[in-house]
């Protein structure tokens, strides 16, 4: 990821609240023989960690795909992205660019037991079914729990502790403040770039009181 002091974003917390707000995440592996491999799935962040660690699972034979744990491992987390064109400016010369929040982690997975893995999945269920007005949650039933406790097998679970982070937080940052007034105020507005997610991150990272 080529460096830009304007979009530095190495702030531990920061990273931790990325990961906890947006789940879906690219696992990348060098793998001897076979090169990059990748695959994408939820993950979670693992609260109880010092430090920043996650917690997921792959589906068999991922795990095979990926040596998993037998090397380091990247894992990149997506924040709020979105087009940004230079006409919100109403300066020149000015050109399209592109405003993200992006993280690579870097660890080596370690491979839970069935028992750990199957606690993890019902995390991630719990993650994502609570807002909803009747969570459908792993152990709701006798037979929905029996269920769940045999298609773990086909699941290999991992926590694997961040050793390093790479990150970046493009946000306009490098704009004047009536720029990035009028960015937001765009991104806000109905279009083919509404994007109210980018919108209210901006708004966060210029310290706006308006976050969406």
């Amino acid at each position: 990821m080529r460096p830009n002091p304007d979009y530095a974003f190495d702030d531990a917390e920061g990273i931790r609240a990325l990961v906890r707000e947006n789940p879906w995440a690219t696992i990348v592996s060098f793998v001897p023989g076979k090169g990059l491999v990748s695959s994408h799935y939820p993950i979670l962040l693992d609260e109880d960690a010092d430090g920043i660690a996650i917690v997921s699972h792959v589906g068999r034979p991922d795990e095979r795909l990926h040596e998993l744990g037998q090397h380091e491992a990247m894992v990149i987390v997506y924040g709020p992205q979105g087009y940004v064109s230079p006409s919100w400016y109403d300066t020149s010369p000015a050109v399209p660019t592109w405003n993200f929040a992006v993280a690579h982690l870097h660890g080596t997975p370690e491979i839970l037991s069935d028992e750990e893995n199957l606690q993890v999945l019902e995390r991630l269920v719990a993650h994502f079914e609570n807002p909803l007005p009747e969570p459908y949650l792993m152990n709701r039933t006798l037979e929905n729990a029996d269920y769940a406790a045999r298609i773990v097998h086909g699941t290999v679970g991992f926590r694997m502790r961040v050793d390093r982070f790479e990150a970046k937080e493009k946000m306009s940052q490098d704009k004047p403040a009536e720029v990035v007034d009028r960015v937001i105020d765009a991104l806000k507005s109905p279009g083919p770039y509404e994007n109210p997610r980018l919108a209210a991150r901006m708004s966060h990272v210029h310290g706006r009181e308006e976050t969406a």
